[in-house]
């Protein structure tokens, strides 16, 4: 079941002369900012690094992602330490509730990056945790200074602040042209969650 259909009887494996760690934000309006993250993680899988997800807003509502990571054993560890979207009409916390869960992520994340047993740490939703101010732009950029030298550090979610764009080595911009939710077509297990 877990066999690669078609590959290439010889591959070559490219080697970086001077590897470092990056810094990539995925941000914008559009779906699939996390999902850009995974497939990150999938491909560092590949290459036997180990990383980190924490979710910043993700907790509230089971996502596939969760149960997904599993099936990658022991080189991925997730923490879903959100409470849902802040704001978003529905949502039960306060604000202050959604903060004490945003500064615990952000403490997890530091301890995380800095033991030394991952190659790569993914602070999803973070931008979207600065912009409703549960995490503070200094402590991100804290973070961003204390990052290993060889780590690798994706940062997701919309409205990335001007400040974490121009420390960041890669930024990809999801833009939405079409969303099915736009034609009240509910989320789709697989696909939107």
């Amino acid at each position: 079941m877990n066999q690669i259909a078609s590959k290439p009887a010889t591959v070559d494996r490219l080697q970086p002369k001077n590897p470092q760690g990056l810094v990539v934000v995925i941000t914008g309006n559009g779906k699939g900012k996390t999902t850009s993250a995974m497939g990150i993680v999938l491909r560092a899988c590949g290459h036997g690094k180990r990383s980190c997800i924490v979710q910043f807003m993700k907790g509230d509502l089971y996502s596939g992602e969760w149960d997904g990571v599993k099936l990658l054993g022991e080189l991925v560890e997730l923490h879903a330490t959100g409470k849902g979207f802040c704001g978003i009409r529905g949502n039960p916390y306060s604000r202050d509730e959604h903060r004490a869960n945003a500064q615990g992520a952000m403490a997890l994340a530091r301890e995380k990056m800095l033991s030394g047993n991952f190659d790569l740490v993914v602070l999803d939703e973070i931008n979207n945790a600065l912009k409703h101010r549960l995490v503070d732009l200094e402590q991100l950029l804290a973070l961003l200074d204390e990052r290993p030298p060889a780590m690798h550090l994706v940062l997701t979610g919309r409205h990335a602040a001007p400040e974490v764009i121009d420390r960041a080595d890669t930024v990809s911009e999801v833009n939405e042209i079409k969303h099915a939710y736009r034609k009240q077509i509910e989320p789709q297990p697989g696909i939107d969650y």
